[in-house]
């Protein structure tokens, strides 16, 4: 369903249960990112006012996704805190056409991953956690972000035929991979 070329590495967990700590501050930086990057198209996309509701309704979730990560870290006693973010996004966007309406299609299709890659890492985590609470906390955030990947799929689809929006999916699935297997090995959701 999510489209990926390359699945999760096995040498991810066992860095992120380490150091599940720096994983939770960068799933709070995650989910501000995400609405941001909506809030960002919101403002781009003026000129197709179907994107407007669905992006306004995804950065209000995002929003109250980071809201229950700033919760989970203070019942954990952990502070927020600035991090060294992961290159993972920015690099992915690289692939990102120079032209309209392109340049917004690749946008929302790297949303589209992004919001994937998260699925499949709340479901390690979900699946690896021995703390209940956490694990289940993961697994509330599974459909959501399932959905958002695949809302991200069908707005791209509303500016490009259907086909051709899953066919460029596949091509930047591809250079995801590619993103994905040069990445440092810091304790990230995105490494």
């Amino acid at each position: 369903m999510l489209g990926f070329i390359a699945p999760t590495r096995s040498d991810w967990l066992p860095r992120a249960l380490q150091q599940l700590d720096e994983v939770l501050i960068d799933h709070a930086h995650c989910e501000k990112k995400a609405a941001g990057a909506a809030v960002s198209l919101l403002f781009r996309c003026a000129e197709y006012p179907f994107l407007l509701e669905p992006l306004s309704e995804l950065a209000g979730e995002e929003l109250e996704h980071f809201r229950a990560v700033l919760g989970v870290l203070a019942g954990r006693g952990i502070s927020f805190r600035r991090q060294r973010p992961s290159p993972y996004a920015g690099r992915l966007l690289r692939a990102a056409r120079n032209f309209e309406p392109a340049r917004l299609v690749d946008e929302l299709l790297c949303c589209a991953l992004i919001e994937a890659r998260s699925c499949e890492r709340f479901q390690i985590l979900a699946d690896a956690l021995r703390e209940p609470t956490l694990a289940e906390f993961y697994r509330r955030l599974l459909a959501a972000e399932a959905r958002h990947h695949g809302l991200y799929v069908d707005l791209a689809a509303e500016l490009v035929p259907r086909a051709e929006a899953r066919a460029r999916l596949r091509e930047l699935a591809k250079h995801e991979a590619q993103v994905l297997s040069e990445m440092p090995a810091l304790p990230r959701l995105h490494t």
